[in-house]
């Protein structure tokens, strides 16, 4: 049955595209909503870059027939701009949210048999709407289920001689196949001693043998089988994207930055090193902060520093270079907020993305499609720990990339689920 979507602003500014998601229904943007947006498309951030990638799109629809009667897309749907002349239309400030349930209630009146839905991100308008009487959504299209999630490994039982034969070799030929870079338990069929980890080989045919550096990742060593999974992804050059997922205290950040100053600083793999880190502030703002931009952003970025400062002193320090400024003076770590990354080609590079969770899927692809040739990028992330309030654990843009890449032969996903930093960490990821 055909239904009447009727849009809300911050469906359109979380995904400029979402027009097209909805088959071959009725799409409708109360002439408030384009009001609404209006007031964001100056703004210099991924908002503002969103709301003219909105109006730039409906200019080149409105071409084709006018917006008022209805416009075909892609699908079999159709697309209208709701507007009545002989009302005053209200703009932002909460007011647009009275128009879209004013229009979703005339557009119920006008056809009783076609359902109306009113799809916002606004928890507020949902629960206005309910109250009275209107159907409303969130936006699904681009949401993954946590539980649906792959953990990117399994554990798969052999016969015995099948087994030793892995144990000699460090290959072994499924019988299957199984999804690129799957990460294996394997043990033997006929009794429970004895195991192996094992990683499927791109083409989902083979198991292969796990990569290790030989002391480890800048004197980092794995103490759990998802942290060995994770160094060998790390250490693999054919594997140019990996996702690790954990709460916190599972390492995901440590072994991505070991990882990228062991391939960078000492096995000379890539030219530098990349960290960036998206902007969300945990508790209250302290709004501006003085200095120049270098002194602005050191409080956001004094985790990743925090982290290189570690690493320098559990592993020793790089020849001519004693702490992680004089890396960061010398250019070969980089450290700076994702507002930074939009329009860059970044080649040769290791790249970690930090707190990926905070970011939409829209914003998920500016960063992947940044990378250039002979770069590797590291998404790390918890869902569970998400500061941005336009998503949550189910819409934000790092679930999304894991379920979009899973079957990809150049891409790998973790799920790290134990706590290693102290035992107090472990019980307050778990307790609190």
């Amino acid at each position: 049955m055909r239904k009447n979507y009727i849009l809300d602003a911050n469906i359109l500014l979380h995904d400029p595209q979402s027009i097209f998601s909805f088959e071959d229904n009725t799409v409708i943007i109360p002439v408030g909503v384009i009001s609404e947006i209006d007031q964001f498309k100056k703004e210099r951030t991924d908002r503002g870059y969103n709301a003219r990638a909105v109006v730039r799109l409906l200019d080149s629809l409105r071409h084709e027939r006018s917006l008022a009667q209805g416009v075909t897309l892609t699908g079999g749907g159709t697309l209208r701009v709701h507007c009545e002349p002989d009302r005053v239309l209200t703009g932002a400030n909460g007011h647009a949210d009275l128009e879209i349930l004013r229009v979703a209630r005339a557009i119920q009146e006008q056809d009783r048999e076609t359902p109306v839905v009113i799809v916002t991100k606004d928890i507020n308008l949902r629960i206005r709407a309910d109250a009275a009487g209107l159907r409303a959504e969130d936006y699904e299209s681009d949401q993954v289920q946590l539980a649906d999630l792959d953990p990117g490994y399994t554990e798969l039982r052999v016969a015995g001689d099948a087994f030793l034969h892995f144990q000699d070799h460090g290959e072994l030929a499924l019988e299957k196949p199984i999804e690129p870079n799957e990460y294996v338990l394997l043990r033997p069929a006929e009794h429970s001693h004895g195991s192996a980890l094992a990683r499927v080989d791109p083409e989902g045919k083979r198991l292969v043998a796990l990569k290790m550096a030989e002391d480890g990742l800048w004197g980092v060593k794995p103490r759990n089988k998802e942290q060995y999974f994770a160094i060998d992804a790390l250490l693999d050059p054919a594997i140019q994207l990996v996702t690790l997922m954990g709460k916190a205290g599972t390492g995901k950040t440590l072994l991505a930055i070991a990882a990228a100053m062991h391939l960078t600083l000492r096995r000379k793999k890539y030219r530098g090193v990349l960290v960036c880190r998206p902007i969300f502030p945990v508790g209250r703002d302290l709004g501006y902060l003085p200095g120049d931009i270098g002194q602005k952003l050191d409080p956001w970025m004094k985790p990743v520093s925090d982290t290189v400062e570690f690493l320098l002193d559990l592993g020793g320090p790089v020849k001519g270079h004693g702490d992680c400024a004089e890396l960061v003076r010398s250019g070969l770590i980089e450290i700076q907020p994702l507002t930074y990354i939009r329009g860059r080609s970044i080649a040769n590079r290791f790249v970690v993305i930090d707190e990926a969770q905070n970011l939409t899927p829209l914003e998920i692809k500016t960063v992947i499609t940044r990378m250039g040739q002979a770069a590797k990028v590291v998404l790390t992330g918890d869902p569970q720990q998400i500061d941005n309030p336009y998503v949550d654990a189910n819409s934000n843009g790092f679930t999304y990339l894991v379920n979009r890449f899973r079957a990809q032969p150049i891409s790998a996903h973790i799920d790290l689920r134990k706590g290693e930093r102290s035992i107090l960490a472990e019980l307050a990821a778990n307790l609190l």
